[in-house]
């Protein structure tokens, strides 16, 4: 099963019921995968929203591993998912974490102290993609 629409709706339980059901490995992936590629550029979202618009429920450590484990030359855009309230959770002097830093700043995501202003760069899916 593959879902088709990920934006935060007022079908939230059906959300709540693909991470209450036991929804296999792959419709996990796939559900993630969907709502992540809509964050568009210069825009991030935090792994716990991320888990939440995939109707994942509270699984932002399995979002934080799960893109740890992207196929190399993956076009997902990886680089725009942060901790909770903009930290940068990948290590500075990581090479990961150079190219994060490397691709918002491209994107015209101001980057302070290893944060990225939320109020200003976050995305709210309905109301930034459309």
């Amino acid at each position: 099963m593959i879902l088709h629409s990920l934006t935060p709706q007022t079908d939230a339980d059906k959300h709540e019921a693909l991470a209450q059901a036991g929804a296999s490995q792959r419709e996990r992936l796939d559900a993630l995968y969907l709502v992540l590629a809509q964050v568009p550029c210069g825009k991030v979202v935090s792994y716990g929203q991320l888990a939440e618009l995939a109707g994942l429920g509270r699984a932002a450590r399995w979002v934080g591993t799960t893109l740890s484990r992207l196929p190399e030359g993956s076009t997902l855009p990886w680089h725009r998912v942060v901790a909770a309230g903009g930290r940068l959770s990948l290590p500075a002097g990581s090479a990961s974490g150079a190219e994060q830093r490397a691709r918002l700043r491209t994107e015209g995501v101001l980057v302070i102290n290893d944060r990225v202003d939320i109020r200003r760069h976050g995305w709210h899916s309905m109301q930034d993609s459309g």
